[in-house]
């Protein structure tokens, strides 16, 4: 009898652990599908250590910075000026090609423009360039120092002082971490004028035309990524709470949160404590390794089904 009763405290407890971490996965991903403004654009500009440059390549850039003001090779005045020039002009050009498709989707639900329209659409992208240009010319002394940094960054980052002194390496971490800071603020104060550029568009349109013309707005890789991880994450927790294909699913869970805490190594002195996926990753190992979903859950009433139906059935009873 003590073993009977020790069996069904186990065996509720773990079904309670299923069921709370497949809650927490659950919720976690159906919020960030609900929220239309959620990103993992924080997430991975804070990744450090291995994965840090894979996990940040998918991150969206305003115009073409890496190509111009995050290519320079000088802090020379005319060099920085150009660069920065290049940077607005690949962001005006990125602007007319919005322009165009906003212009292309609104034509096929067969809104009709006025007359005036593309003038006032050319005055506001003008506006738009002016201000743009003066925000750059405002900032130009802070752009020259950014770049300067940035070269004497790339500099250290080549010594072996940086790869084998711990306190070099924590100093290049947290300078290429205030650089980053710079550069997002450069960006979003371009996208900041975008967003009224895009405003000023949508003033002679009705509600319904400028929900139209929002899907002229081309969705980026990081967008893809995120919608794919949110729909998995909503997926595995489901599952899990329900119990079908309870082992799969807790160790896509496992590979899931490895991948968190591999962005953020422990050893490192600027990574992010992630002890609460540590232990989520322990609960999920041990979910992984009891029948617990045909204990209380949809996969009790599918083993005897999938057991009937294995194609090694045959060969397994031979061998035995």
């Amino acid at each position: 009898m003590s073993c009977t009763r020790t069996a069904v405290v186990m065996t509720a407890a773990l079904t309670f652990l299923r069921i709370v971490i497949g809650l927490h996965f659950f919720l976690e991903g159906s919020s960030h599908l609900r929220d239309p403004a959620w990103s993992s654009a924080g997430f991975r500009k804070a990744a450090v250590g291995p994965l840090a440059s894979f996990l940040k390549t998918d991150l969206p850039e305003t115009g073409d910075w890496k190509g111009t003001l995050g290519s320079v090779s000088s802090a020379d005045v005319v060099v920085v000026a150009d660069a920065a020039d290049s940077w607005r002009s690949s962001i005006v050009e990125e602007w007319k090609m919005l322009g165009e498709r906003r212009k292309a989707v609104l034509s096929r639900s067969g809104w009709a423009a006025p007359a005036d329209l593309t003038e006032m659409s050319s005055s506001a992208l003008r506006a738009a360039d002016k201000k743009l240009a003066s925000m750059l010319d405002y900032a130009n002394e802070d752009l020259r120092d950014y770049c300067r940094q940035v070269i004497r960054l790339k500099t250290t980052e080549k010594s072996a002082m940086a790869r084998d002194v711990p306190f070099m390496r924590d100093r290049v971490a947290d300078k290429e971490q205030e650089l980053a800071g710079q550069k997002n603020g450069w960006m979003e104060e371009a996208n900041a004028v975008g967003r009224e550029l895009v405003s000023a568009w949508n003033e002679p349109l009705s509600l319904e035309e400028r929900r139209i013309a929002d899907t002229a707005v081309e969705p980026t890789r990081l967008w893809k990524a995120d919608r794919f991880v949110s729909w998995s994450l909503a997926t595995i927790g489901a599952c899990l709470v329900i119990g079908i294909f309870t082992k799969f699913n807790a160790i896509g869970g496992v590979f899931f949160l490895l991948s968190v805490v591999a962005s953020q190594p422990f050893w490192l002195p600027a990574a992010q404590a992630t002890y609460d996926q540590w232990v989520e990753i322990a609960g999920l190992l041990v979910l992984a390794s009891v029948p617990l979903g045909a204990w209380a859950g949809i996969d009790a009433f599918l083993m005897p089904i999938l057991n009937r139906c294995c194609l090694l059935k045959t060969c397994c009873d031979s061998k035995s």
